[in-house]
């Protein structure tokens, strides 16, 4: 098992380091607290197992955007379409 700090696991997996401090304070990640020169550093334990379940979570969360988000954007999309007709009309008048 393979010891990892928080800024070489974003870097190592191009993530941001915010991403990646709430993953582990998530529980998506195991982590390790060790004392060093009187400061508290947290290391990622990296294992096969783990790092495949994480990969798959990643692409799943980065590949979709939440149902809510997609229909309101629909809708949206069709109400510019009906404003930019209501504003055809009105140039058509004038």
């Amino acid at each position: 098992m393979e010891k990892l700090s928080i800024k070489a696991y974003a870097s190592r997996h191009k993530l941001s380091i915010f991403n990646v401090v709430k993953m582990t304070k998530s529980g998506q990640l195991p982590t390790e607290s060790v004392t060093e020169n009187g400061k508290d550093v947290v290391y990622i334990l990296i294992d096969d197992a783990v790092e495949n379940k994480v990969k798959k979570g990643i692409v799943k969360e980065g590949n979709n955007e939440p149902y809510s988000l997609r229909k309101e954007n629909e809708r949206l999309k069709k109400e510019i379409e009906k404003l930019k007709e209501e504003i055809a009309v009105l140039k058509n008048r004038v």
